[in-house]
């Protein structure tokens, strides 16, 4: 496509203003002028050929393009009786350069903003501007319009007319046909009328539709008072906020594209997402939110970067009341539409607009989402994700999983609900559920290499970080193994408990015999623990079963004090009753003497509490110890007994999983 700007008038209307260079050279808002802004809008939506007629000042006008140093190619064509004439004979002019190629034709004194011009290049068809909410105008272009195109355009029509403006975007075809009417008119001395006499003679077979721009800018200047009128609205037009929002950590070409787009609209504001917004909705986030703010500030075209604490824009949105919102058109449908609707609701309340543009989904950017889950998994990163993430959100929960398949349960579950996504941050792999699934009773009796192959089966495929149910831990000399093993495969946490001898499981209290570990031993295996592990991000967490032996609240808050003394990186307070009074003194008389170490909480009998509750309490880690073992096994056993009563497996298919959302749920080799 090339542009072709007419800068041949005179511009003698505009008086002293235009008596050492052209009209088009006149400044409009911020030293910037009306030539100066076309060219700039002009490179900026990928045009590279430029065709300019010129009249008087042709040498300063063809320096002052030069000057500018925009990249593009400029055919200047000067009309050599530019008083004589009107444009039509300058077109004539550069015929010769103008028949190979689509055009963008304008005038070299209408100022228009960056949508406008966007949408007319977006055109399909052959366009002209038009406005239906301006009134018409005496002396100015009108263009009538029937059957949805342009069939006369010129000055004296009103019936069937919306005011026009000189911006056409002709696909080569119809250019042809206007061109050499244009011709015919200019070699048969028909050169002082406007360009459009000759259009009106081919609009049968020349078709042009009307874009209708309504209030937006796109306006001539042919006098002082135009000047300012126009010089205003750029001003209200380049001060226009715009505001996009962003969670990725990885910027690609589809981000940069839409970016610029946002910001032809205006001075665009880049909310990026908090970290604990990221981790509920989509991933944890490779870089944190203080360098993806920083990404998003080296980016041209990006005049603020703000925090976006939630998935809701509504406090941003009613603290800076932009003037447009952009993002992809993957929102219309979907968990988020609830969030494009309150977008909507509050740009409604004060007049701002919703813009939305066409979501890339290209092959390349899914790739680079995939490998940054592979990133995700791997040891050293794996491992460091539990702290970070309590860090970032405050609390944070775990699913149990005893298998690769429940693992990518755990993984990719996620609930949405009014706009907002949620899913849990981390697996707890406890060995009451991995002895279950191997059909053995919950006494240590599975070892370690056996459960680390768990692990192995987890970790494989899957991205979020593990914490491991260490049980006692075992002997000293023995934990220091463990902790250097789970520390090696990426493993983010281990909790032991303090007890000893044979395991019997918690929930069964004092009916069965349990004896405490005494508050020194067990301080010295934290100890030995911490002194064995290679990195800062591994965490030991103590157990602490004094509410579960009926050994009171003192001696629990005894036993935490001394465990994070000794060096655990968090406590786990647990209780086997329903009501969680217990749990929540605990919470807060440890919490008056040590505000910051992790409090870790299995809400197994006290399971109507929120996780809302938990932390504003002050509890960090919710661990869902063995709801997928304890649902999953009624279900296989009611499917089983269904076969055997109907004799097929008719029946049990609708309590059943398709194998291909099973196929799907299993990720493909990367």
């Amino acid at each position: 496509m090339k542009a072709l700007i007419l800068n041949s008038g005179m511009g003698s209307r505009m008086g002293v203003l235009t008596s050492e260079h052209p009209k088009c050279m006149t400044e409009v808002f911020g030293r910037e002028t009306i030539l100066s802004r076309q060219l700039r809008q002009i490179a900026e939506a990928g045009i590279k050929e430029v065709v300019m007629t010129t009249g008087l000042f042709d040498h300063v006008l063809v320096n002052y393009c030069q000057s500018l140093e925009l990249p593009l190619h400029i055919t200047f064509v000067k009309n050599p009786v530019y008083r004589e004439t009107n444009y039509i004979y300058s077109i004539y002019c550069a015929r010769e350069v103008l028949r190979d190629d689509d055009v963008l034709l304008m005038h070299g004194d209408l100022v228009f903003e960056n949508q406008v011009l966007d949408r007319v290049l977006e055109s399909e068809k052959s366009c002209m501007t038009v406005s239906s909410t301006l009134s018409l105008p005496e002396k100015d272009f009108k263009a009538v319009i029937k059957e949805g195109r342009i069939v006369k355009v010129g000055i004296e029509f009103f019936n069937d007319a919306l005011a026009a403006q000189p911006l056409y975007k002709l696909n080569k075809e119809d250019w042809l046909l206007w061109l050499d009417r244009i011709t015919g008119f200019c070699e048969s001395e028909k050169v002082k009328c406007y360009a459009e006499n000759a259009l009106n003679e081919v609009t049968d077979r020349c078709r042009i539709v009307p874009l209708d721009v309504r209030n937006e800018l796109c306006a001539e200047i042919d006098n002082p008072e135009d000047l300012a009128v126009v010089a205003e609205k750029v001003r209200q037009v380049e001060n226009r906020k715009v505001y996009m929002c962003f969670s990725t950590d990885m910027v690609h070409s589809g981000h940069i594209a839409i970016i610029k787009k946002a910001a032809r609209l205006g001075r665009l504001i880049v909310g990026v997402l908090s970290d604990e917004a990221v981790i509920s909705y989509k991933r944890f986030p490779l870089l944190p939110f203080t360098e993806r703010k920083a990404l998003f500030e080296s980016i041209s075209g990006v005049s603020r970067v703000v925090e976006q604490r939630t998935l809701s824009y509504r406090e941003n949105l009613e603290t800076y009341r932009p003037d447009y919102v952009v993002h992809g058109d993957d929102w219309v449908s979907g968990f988020q539409k609830p969030v494009r609707e309150e977008v909507l609701s509050v740009l409604a309340s004060y007049g701002g607009r919703l813009v939305e543009f066409p979501y890339s989904r290209e092959e390349k950017y899914e790739k680079l989402e995939s490998r940054a889950r592979v990133r995700l998994s791997l040891p050293d990163v794996r491992r460091a994700r539990l702290r970070r993430a309590v860090e970032m959100k405050g609390l944070v929960t775990a699913m149990e999983a005893h298998s690769g398949i429940t693992g990518l349960i755990v993984e990719k579950t996620v609930a949405y609900e009014k706009g907002e996504a949620r899913q849990f941050d981390a697996m707890w792999v406890s060995s009451l559920c991995d002895s279950t699934a191997k059909g053995k009773p919950d006494i240590e009796l599975v070892d370690m290499t056996s459960r680390f192959r768990t692990i192995d089966d987890i970790m494989e495929v899957t991205t979020k970080p593990i914490i491991f149910d260490g049980d006692t831990g075992g002997l000293t000399e023995h934990f220091v193994y463990t902790v250097k093993s789970l520390e090696r495969m990426g493993v983010s946490a281990v909790i032991i408990e303090d007890k000893t001898g044979l395991k019997k499981n918690s929930l069964f209290g004092t009916e069965v015999a349990q004896t405490q570990d005494t508050i020194e031993n067990f301080a010295a295996k934290i100890t030995a623990g911490k002194r064995a592990q290679k990195t800062k991000e591994f965490m030991i967490i103590a157990r602490i079963e004094s509410l579960i032996l009926e050994q009171g609240m003192e001696d629990a808050l005894t036993r935490a004090d001394a465990y994070v003394k000794a060096g655990a990186d968090g406590v786990m307070i647990h209780s086997r009753k329903k009501d969680p009074d217990e749990i929540f003194a605990f919470v807060e008389q440890f919490r008056k003497k040590d505000p910051v170490t992790p409090i870790v909480v299995v809400p197994t009998s006290f399971n109507a509490v929120t996780e809302e509750e938990f932390k504003e309490r002050g509890v960090n880690v919710v661990i869902y110890a063995n709801q997928l073992t304890r649902t999953g096994f009624p279900a296989m056993q009611h499917a089983a007994e269904t076969i055997l009563k109907n004799h097929r497996a008719k029946e049990c298919d609708e309590q059943c999983m398709s194998i291909k959302e099973i196929i799907n749920l299993i990720p493909e080799e990367e």
